[in-house]
């Protein structure tokens, strides 16, 4: 299969562009990037469509591509995540009016922060969008992919939650703390976590280009989400070091600003549409999942 991917240099576009070699499959990549090697192509999503010849003949699209959330919210900051996500979406889809066939499925992410925080709320797919910034943004992100779905495209949009893995993302920086033996709950610790290994991320997204009946918003976790002080405990119990100092959720407000309430948000979401259709975890459950990454 001939599969473009944008985003392809972060943390789950690298790892799937192995994933996605390894299985005999032509990856053609878009990035800001500039990579001088054959099958890559340069995209700044905001200056309008990708490359033609990216797409052209390419059976999948894999939409990864985002400005960064996880830093402090300016107003410049904010206009960038959404027109990192609705614009460059918007330009994709665009862009498959041009080609002769579009992909079959296009496959773009979305992110849990669709809920909003929902305190002990079950959150599986068929549940309403939140309030603020981040869900309005994440609606209107999987609103603008649904579009491609007029041209005969399979859209999927798989709301994906914390991704463990010990070289990027949430983890990576929680363990310098953590090892330290400086970690703790955050405000109380009695927020819901949804969670996946990276590992499982890949595999999910693999297998949802091979399985036509899925379609729509696909929750992106393990089967079981934890509170953050069972998160907690089991990091430390990885680590073999003590938790004992707690963040208090003043102390985010003061760091992050508004981005400091998506740390603190409670997201218990399941994710009952892959189960239902088959996928198979390798890691449901957190304690083996934070040994694997971690020893």
């Amino acid at each position: 299969m001939r599969i473009a991917l944008t985003g392809a240099t972060g943390l789950i576009g690298g790892r799937l562009r192995t994933h996605f070699a390894k299985q005999g499959h032509e990856v053609i990549c878009l990035s800001r990037r500039s990579v001088s090697q054959p099958g890559w192509y340069p995209w700044e999503p905001e200056s309008g469509p990708p490359p033609r010849e990216a797409l052209l003949g390419s059976e999948a699209v894999v939409h990864l591509a985002g400005e960064p959330v996880a830093q402090r919210w300016s107003a410049e900051v904010k206009r960038r995540i959404v027109s990192s996500r609705v614009d460059a979406t918007r330009a994709l889809v665009t862009a498959f009016k041009a080609l002769p066939a579009p992909p079959r499925v296009l496959v773009c992410a979305s992110a849990i922060g669709y809920y909003g925080s929902r305190g002990d709320e079950l959150l599986p797919e068929s549940a309403s969008a939140g309030t603020g910034f981040l869900a309005q943004t994440c609606f209107e992100w999987e609103q603008t992919a649904r579009a491609a779905a007029e041209f005969g495209v399979r859209v999927v949009s798989p709301r994906i939650g914390v991704v463990l893995d010990r070289v990027g993302g949430a983890l990576a920086k929680m363990l310098p703390p953590f090892r330290a033996g400086l970690g703790g709950p955050i405000a109380g610790g009695q927020a819901w976590m949804s969670w996946i290994h990276l590992h499982d991320l890949v595999r999910m997204i693999a297998w949802v280009l091979e399985t036509p009946a899925v379609s729509g918003p696909l929750n992106a976790v393990a089967p079981n989400p934890v509170r953050n002080e069972e998160f907690t405990q089991a990091l430390a119990a990885a680590l073999r070091r003590p938790a004992f100092f707690p963040v208090p959720a003043l102390a985010l407000k003061l760091l992050y600003g508004e981005m400091g309430e998506v740390v603190l948000a409670s997201q218990r979401v399941i994710p009952e549409r892959a189960v239902q259709s088959g996928f198979q975890y390798d890691w449901p459950e957190l304690a083996p999942a934070l040994r694997d990454l971690i020893c």
